[in-house]
């Protein structure tokens, strides 16, 4: 895929909002968009890569005949 062909564009300027350096390094590459404070949406680059590494998990849980599930976003608190 060409840079030219992204969905968002790549910043010079890093975050000022931000303290951590993953999501400053992923906020101005474009991989990453905050939604709210601790919220974060994938852009198309960056759900790519998270698919890439899925089916690498995948491929590896499969290897060992685990078993794969898939939880609810929202938890509810221990008590």
């Amino acid at each position: 895929m060409r840079q030219s062909q992204l969905f968002t564009r790549t910043s010079k300027t890093k975050p000022k909002d931000e303290v951590s350096l993953n999501a400053q390094l992923l906020l101005q590459s474009g991989f990453i968009n905050k939604e709210i404070a601790g919220a974060y949406s994938f852009l198309p680059l960056g759900y790519k890569v998270l698919n890439k590494i899925m089916n690498i998990i995948r491929e590896e849980i499969n290897a060992i005949d685990g078993q794969e599930i898939l939880l609810t976003a929202l938890q509810a608190p221990a008590t």
